[in-house]
């Protein structure tokens, strides 16, 4: 049985109410209207999310490839997460050959992710490269002091600086960015801070 440690997300541990388990449900139900064709779930950890994907758009998606680096959690989601039209596989992000690996998607998800790895640029290369033209990218971080700079998050190497998580984006020729507060997501409004941005790309 895979363990629960660090930040990872198994909905068959944890309390339904937990508040870690509600705000990665609802990304997820925030950015499944943009889902279309071929769909890439990128460190899909133990695979609920892929499976939301491939219940829920059944008329728009083909399918949906689940990646993740860690065997374990390939394994589980392979059993506990299994849909005809899912595909899980191990793969690094960060792998500069992983384009050509994977292929090229309709629609990118990337939740939680970029702010566990170091050469974030290598990874952001490899979204851009994966993603057909027209294709639509959702990404999400937590916000921090920025690029690079010690956090509390003992699993984190970044923790963008608003400006810098825009940035991120640049070489798309659409971004509209969102904040999540809990369970919400909304345009940005003065005087509230929000702990994480989530970003919807159009290639």
């Amino acid at each position: 049985m895979i363990k629960l440690t660090g930040e990872r997300v198994i909905p068959e541990l944890m309390k339904p109410t937990n508040g870690m388990l509600l705000e990665h449900i609802a990304r997820y139900y925030f950015a499944i209207p943009y889902a279309k064709g071929r769909v890439l779930d990128i460190s899909c950890g133990v695979g609920y999310g892929s499976h939301m994907i491939a219940k829920s758009c059944k008329k728009d998606v083909t399918h949906v490839v689940g990646v993740d680096v860690d065997e374990d959690a390939i394994k589980y989601a392979e059993s506990i997460y299994n849909h005809p039209c899912i595909t899980y596989q191990t793969a690094d992000a960060m792998d500069p050959l992983l384009p050509q690996k994977l292929g090229l998607f309709d629609t990118i998800f990337s939740f939680e992710t970029i702010e566990h790895l170091a050469n974030d640029m290598q990874f952001m290369d490899n979204i851009y490269a994966m993603l057909l033209p027209g294709g639509i990218l959702v990404l999400s971080t937590p916000f921090g002091q920025g690029r690079g700079k010690a956090c509390q998050e003992p699993f984190h190497v970044h923790q963008y600086t608003k400006q810098e998580f825009k940035e991120l984006f640049t070489a798309f020729k659409n971004v509209d960015i969102y904040y999540q507060r809990g369970v919400t997501f909304e345009p940005p409004r003065k005087g509230i801070k929000y702990p994480l941005g989530v970003a919807v790309c159009i290639k």
